[in-house]
């Protein structure tokens, strides 16, 4: 008698199940064979079988109703199966396959008590047949020794199974069983399975999701291993990829309470953005989700995504039509075994004897009763036994029946590679495979590929999983009111979508929504909410931003301004004063005036130059005053001229060489009168540097002092062109402008003008000085009158120039301010030194005469005195002070006889 060695921890567990199964212990200890809840088949090399024959049990029942398609189907599926093996000489030639198949009645811990089963043979210590004498059978037979198990359905059955079964090293391939834990080779390492695990599903369902432009989805599980494991796995994923948040992750109790599913629809509505709910959930809980949404009107606002539990089933969405419209389901790749449905067809009582849940299911699906002892309660039909499945009854294939058959042909192929290497063409079974090395065959297993039932390959990775093929459908609602499922799409590794065959209750073939916000618009960023980064607020990109990014917004290049979107940034338009603008008009009309007034005036002095009353206005002196003149009016049209190299050297030079021009020639006057009546006060010599020449050499010497700093100004600083940006920045983008100016800074226009202002000032102070000369006898006081209201103009000109520099519109304000007040300062003057003269000259001239010559002392007296009669004038009555003051000059002028000063070559 052969023993079998057990290590210690096979035996520690094998202690712990007899604890917790005292049933499977008595069976262990005296296994008796009870045929009536497993079906045995014999063989040379025994296969085991786990099928969720019956329903789980309620109130302490291990099992409950039958299940005709998860259950008979997929059994009758290995049976099948094994006959077309045993029958193909072409594989595991003259070996025949049995098996010993359990039922798991879709609970864990039944399955687990069941499974000691298959351990059996490996416990036992006795290795001896049992014989009865007279040869009949005996009660208690010899335990089948297991080498590999067909199953289960449920991933939580599985998982159980498993952890036993790794124990005794019996390889386990499953056809159903999806959880993506069950990957896991360091736990389930003689675990494999020709259906691919959830992480698959869930990355085929993420792509559904992303594809349909949905990424704010809520979750819902069936509590256990397959839903929650398929969500998890979903959520991971996920977030690995990014892209999608999960609004919300319920789960579904095991067993819910009266309400539970009220209550998940209205936690399901808490974030109604979140109108994708993805599905890992039994059919059970799919109809009673399906019933909740239904019962709180909610039909169409929710986008069901459900997995493979659900796939193509009928029995969810039954009176559940509307509400589950448009619901896209997911289903492993599978083709329908035709060879299965003759066979399953021709199934009858008489020739499957040996599946001893077949009666029960004959009683399930004709509604009729078998006998007396028969297991449908309350039935008054009875059965006949020549009922037809199919002709008497419907018939759809079950969905996982491709799948076992292709599990039980991956077993099958393996033990035929392991007799071809170990038998070495030895007929049946050498004697090296009676005790059949587990681990050796999970080797095997792993390497196995052939066509399965459907056509496709069957292999295994190095986890022990099948590749990834799964069909796409939606639950369609056709015109005729009639429901289906159409498929829309495959996934292997990759999804293949077709959106157009996609329909949806609304009738809109615009694709749903299921976001937490909308598509921020264009020139808009989005502000992600703290820890959903699937949800935004939506900010615009203000000022000078544009929109860089999905997330931000940048600030333009300074010479750019945002473009209409704020989606990128284009070139500020540049701008310049134009001729053809009212505030190039108006200076260029005054300018124009006082050119052709300036020439008109030149133009007479010139004709008439030796008439005494242009050579009493000190001719040299007054070329060059009208000269200052003409470059206060030209100075008008280099301002407003297109700026350039040229243009931009012609305004510093020209700006202020007007005023000074003008300014020098009349300080030189009012200094001239001012030192002759002040030398006469003194003496009766006349002062130096009063003739034409010195008033020439001095007049330039002043001009030359600006010409200086120009030069100077020039090469500190050579001049150039620049676009001013800042000067037109408005807070509107779309109004900003760049200026084309010279490089001309305030300070340095300050600077230019400065001079000349100083010019300006100085003969304003020696006007004043002057102002008691009288005036029958010089300019003083019209010149006076000039500086005066010259520096009106331009204390006006200050304020008005420097009050607008932070003005949109400074270019053309402070422009136009200046060159207006540069052609009135000169019209000024024009207009009170000149035009009297000229008016005389054409108008009246028989006053252009010579005058009489008087003393130099004599003229000087007279001023003496009538600056001091002017200063008694107001204590006196009107007409004392001429009365005095022609007195005193008639005395004085008959007095004096020596020295003559001539009007004509002296008057200033």
């Amino acid at each position: 008698m052969d023993l079998v060695r057990i290590s210690r921890t096979q035996y520690q567990l094998l202690l712990f199940l007899c604890y917790w199964f005292p049933v499977s212990l008595q069976r262990v200890e005296t296994p008796p064979v009870e045929y009536a809840h497993s079906i045995r088949l014999d063989g040379d090399i025994i296969l085991g079988g786990l099928f969720p024959v019956h329903s789980r049990g309620e109130r302490g029942v291990p099992c409950g109703e039958l299940k005709k398609e998860k259950g008979i189907h997929r059994l009758e599926a290995m049976l099948f199966a094994i006959d077309l093996i045993n029958k193909d000489p072409e594989l595991l030639p003259n070996v025949t396959l049995g098996a010993r198949i359990l039922d798991t009645c879709s609970r864990d811990t039944y399955a687990l008590e069941q499974s000691l089963t298959f351990v059996q043979a490996l416990i036992e210590r006795d290795g001896s047949d049992v014989r009865c004498a007279n040869g009949d059978q005996p009660i208690f037979a010899k335990p089948d020794k297991i080498v590999g198990v067909i199953g289960a359905a449920a991933s939580s059955v599985s998982i159980m199974v498993a952890n036993i079964l790794r124990l005794f090293k019996i390889p386990q391939i499953s056809y159903a069983s999806t959880a993506p834990e069950l990957s896991d080779n360091t736990r389930y390492d003689f675990f494999s399975r020709v259906v691919p695990p959830d992480s698959y599903q869930a990355q085929a369902m993420l792509d559904i999701v992303t594809a349909m432009g949905w990424n704010y989805v809520s979750t819902l599980a069936s509590e256990g291993n397959y839903g929650e494991s398929g969500v998890e796995a979903f959520v991971q994923i996920s977030r690995e990829m990014g892209g999608v948040c999960i609004a919300q992750s319920l789960k579904i109790p095991r067993e819910p309470r009266p309400g539970e599913f009220d209550k998940i629809i209205r936690r399901l509505l808490e974030t109604p953005n979140a109108r994708a709910i993805i599905m890992f959930a039994n059919e059970d809980d799919i109809r009673r989700v399906l019933d909740a949404a239904k019962r709180s009107n909610q039909t169409g606002h929710f986008l069901w995504v459900g997995s493979d539990s659900w796939g193509s089933k009928i029995s969810p969405v039954i009176q559940q039509e509307r509400v589950a419209e448009g619901a896209i389901t997911i289903l492993p790749k599978r083709a329908t075994v035709e060879a299965f449905d003759r066979y399953f067809r021709s199934r009858s009582l008489s020739n499957n004897r040996r599946n001893v849940w077949f009666a029960e299911f004959w009683e399930e699906n004709f509604g009729c009763k078998l006998g007396m002892h028969g297991k449908r309660p309350g039935s008054l039909k009875k059965c006949t036994g020549l009922e037809k499945v199919g002709r008497d009854s419907s018939y759809e294939q079950e969905g996982k029946v491709q799948f076992v058959m292709d599990a039980v042909y991956a077993m099958a192929h393996a033990l035929h590679r392991m007799h071809r290497d170990y038998c070495f063409g030895y007929p049946g079974l050498c004697p090296r495979m009676s005790n059949i090395n587990g681990k050796e065959l999970l080797g095997y297993i792993r390497n196995v590929n052939f066509n399965g039932s459907a056509g496709t390959p069957v292999v295994f990775n190095q986890k022990g999983d099948a590749p990834g093929r799964y069909d796409i459908f939606q639950y369609q609602i056709t015109n005729k009111s009639t429901a289906e499922y159409k498929v829309i799409g495959q996934w292997t590794n990759k999804l293949h979508l077709n959106v157009d065959a996609m329909r949806w209750r609304t009738g809109d073939p615009t694709l749903p929504a299921s976001v937490c916000s909308v598509p921020c618009q264009m020139g808009e960023r989005k502000k992600i909410v703290k820890g959903v980064p699937c949800c935004w607020h939506c900010e615009r990109c203000e000022g000078y931003h544009f929109q860089a990014s999905e997330f931000s917004c940048e600030l333009c290049p300074y010479e750019q301004h945002p473009d209409r979107n704020r989606t990128g940034c284009i070139p500020i338009p540049i701008i310049k004063l134009e001729w053809h603008s009212a505030w190039a008009g108006i200076p260029v009309f005054i300018a124009v005036l006082g050119i052709l007034a300036t020439s008109f005036v030149v133009v007479t002095f010139v004709r008439y130059n030796d008439t005494p009353i242009v050579r009493a206005s000190g001719r040299e002196m007054s070329y060059v005053l009208l000269t200052g003149i003409f470059l206060c009016y030209a100075i008008t049209f280099l301002m407003i001229a297109t700026p350039s190299l040229a243009i931009c050297s012609f305004r510093r030079v020209f700006l202020g060489l007007g005023m000074c021009f003008s300014y020098a020639a009349l300080l030189t006057k009012t200094n001239r009168i001012h030192r002759i009546f002040e030398q006469g006060k003194k003496s009766v010599a006349a002062p130096r540097f009063i003739s034409p020449a010195s008033q020439l050499i001095i007049t330039f010497s002043l001009i030359s002092v600006q010409l200086l700093g120009v030069f100077v100004w020039f090469a500190v600083d050579p001049p150039h062109t620049v676009v001013d940006y800042g000067e037109q920045r408005t807070s509107n983008p779309e109004k900003a402008r760049g200026v084309l100016k010279c490089d001309i800074s305030d300070l340095s226009l300050i600077c230019s003008l400065g001079y000349s202002i100083l010019l300006m000032v100085t003969c304003t102070v020696y006007a004043i000085k002057t102002r008691g000369v009288p005036e029958t006898f010089n300019e003083a006081k019209p010149i006076g009158f000039t500086m005066y209201t010259t520096c009106i103009i331009w204390l006006a000109f200050i304020p008005i120039f420097f009050g607008t520099a932070q003005s949109a519109e400074r270019m053309y304000i402070q422009t136009t301010t200046l060159t207006i007040s540069l052609s009135l300062s000169a019209s000024v003057s024009l207009g009170m030194l000149y035009m009297p003269k000229v008016y005389v000259i054409i108008f009246h001239p028989e006053q252009n005469v010579p005058k009489r010559k008087r003393s130099f002392k004599a003229i000087v007296t007279a001023a003496t005195m009538s600056g001091k009669l002017v200063q008694k004038g107001s204590d006196r009555p009107n007409g004392e002070v001429k009365t005095e003051l022609c007195e005193s000059m008639e005395t004085n002028t008959s007095s004096t006889k020596t020295t003559y000063v001539s009007y004509s070559n002296h008057a200033i």
